[in-house]
């Protein structure tokens, strides 16, 4: 089913350690990177889960509702871990995912069946490439070793997600943006985009983004 179970096990096996991990590192003060990372991934968390949450409601498709099970489940876990993480290094948490993010879960709360499927799937898409990129940042540019030790652990949960929402959007029949992580763990270019690819947030806020999603037609 779209990879969803091969899916759970490779989350499973990232996730398992990741508070211990987390917890065994001493913590420095963070770096301006660290904090933004945590910051980041933990807004990317609490919109995935609501997204997660609606689509279970509203989606047409029982393969989205699958798949959106699954992220909910992954998001929950990998959460606890930055929360912990946060609290190690000082960081204080938003309490809500930003705006941008808050804008597409009201947008998709007002969609349903097949229109919905779509602007979700679109929407995904654009939000794991960024979640992905700002992972990346962080295991390059981060200097806290508990905070790099979590974006190294998230990576692979992160890009399996990508690699899941690419062969149901395939599945679907939506176009997938040409700017795609690839397997080794380097996003594409931001700013390239196919011609049905709508503008997003800019690379490193994560999260589901404001502007991929279509009207219901």
């Amino acid at each position: 089913m779209l990879g969803v179970k091969r899916l759970a096990v490779i989350a499973g096996m990232a996730i398992v350690g990741l508070a211990p991990a987390a917890a065994a590192q001493a913590a420095a003060q963070p770096s301006p990177q660290d904090t933004q990372y945590l910051q980041t991934v933990h807004q990317v968390n609490l919109a995935e889960i609501a997204g997660g949450d609606i689509a279970q409601q509203k989606a047409q498709s029982q393969q989205v509702k699958d798949l959106a099970t699954q992220f909910v489940t992954d998001h929950t876990q990998l959460d606890q871990a930055v929360q912990s993480t946060a609290q190690q290094t000082g960081v204080t948490l938003p309490n809500a995912p930003t705006n941008d993010q808050q804008a597409v879960l009201n947008q998709l709360q007002g969609l349903s069946g097949g229109a919905f499927d779509n602007a979700w799937v679109t929407a995904e898409l654009a939000a794991k490439q960024q979640a992905i990129q700002a992972t990346e940042t962080e295991i390059n540019q981060g200097s806290d070793p508990a905070v790099k030790q979590l974006a190294q652990q998230a990576l692979p949960v992160l890009q399996a997600h990508y690699e899941s929402l690419q062969a149901l959007a395939q599945s679907l029949g939506i176009a997938v943006p040409n700017a795609t992580p690839s397997p080794g763990g380097t996003a594409g270019t931001p700013g390239t985009q196919s011609p049905t690819e709508s503008p997003t947030e800019s690379p490193g806020t994560g999260g589901l983004t404001e502007e991929p999603v279509p009207s219901p037609t």
